[in-house]
């Protein structure tokens, strides 16, 4: 594998509710405000609307806004870009990650564990395969929100390197965000993202970002202030990962498991 840095931007950002237009003006301009520093910029969850359980107003098709905005501005940036969007689909509503490569090329993952306590599951239709995505010799595994919650799901088996959590994980439960973060890197000896939103959404919901970025020993890399709208860029080395991987191979010791639907 090649050994090479990955730059990564953790755009913790006050998404403005139900409002496509201004969420994609506003993420424009961070986009190239940041693209040049960058390899990687991650928005958060649902990115163009807020976390929002009305899919049958603010659905789009895989030819609508959002995913055109996010493919052309990876080609045009030169830089890619994931974040989750509602996504309509043969009559059924997802919550639909999407991970843009300047070359062109689009990955999508549909989120697995749909929020029941917010009632998502009788909204949206839960997705069944992980997605892994290769890029600039990173392997990269993206997830959203309450999928954090399930370790087997996120579960490495030398699949990945990077795992990225793209969340609206509301302030009330920060504990458990940032706990969660951290022991999905130490478990899984890799490097951790989490994206979250900040700011108060429609449904009168509080979130404190507490966005980081986290290496495969537990060490926060990120700064980022909880509760204000920021943009930041760390530097993940790959030449450290694989150091360390062979220093402490815990992986040689993993339980090996299928996950059956």
């Amino acid at each position: 594998m090649e050994q090479q840095d990955l730059k990564v931007c953790l755009v913790q950002a006050d998404v403005k509710w139900h409002d496509v237009d201004a969420n994609l003006q506003m993420f424009d301009a961070i986009v190239d405000q940041n693209a040049a520093n960058a390899d990687l910029v991650v928005l958060p969850e649902m990115f163009t609307t807020g976390f929002s359980m009305a899919p049958e107003v603010l659905a789009e098709g895989m030819d609508g806004k959002a995913v055109a905005w996010i493919t052309q501005k990876a080609q045009s940036a030169n830089v890619a870009i994931m974040g989750s969007a509602i996504i309509k689909e043969n009559g059924a509503y997802y919550n639909r990650l999407l991970f843009a490569e300047p070359n062109g090329s689009l990955h999508t993952y549909d989120k697995r564990h749909l929020f029941r306590m917010g009632n998502e599951h009788n909204h949206y239709n839960g997705g069944s395969q992980r997605l892994i995505v290769s890029y600039k010799g990173w392997r990269i595994c993206p997830l959203i929100c309450y999928d954090l919650r399930f370790p087997v799901w996120s579960r490495n088996q030398n699949e990945y390197d990077l795992l990225i959590y793209i969340a609206s994980w509301p302030a009330a439960r920060s504990f458990p965000w940032k706990t969660l973060l951290l022991a999905r890197a130490i478990e899984n000896q890799c490097y951790v993202v989490g994206v979250n939103r900040v700011g108060v959404d429609g449904a009168n919901l509080t979130y404190s970002g507490d966005s980081a970025a986290i290496d495969s020993r537990g060490g926060y890399l990120s700064n980022l202030t909880p509760s204000v709208a920021g943009v930041e860029t760390v530097t993940l080395s790959m030449a450290d990962l694989l150091d360390f991987r062979k220093k402490f191979p815990v992986m040689l010791d993993g339980d090996r498991f299928q996950i059956l639907d």
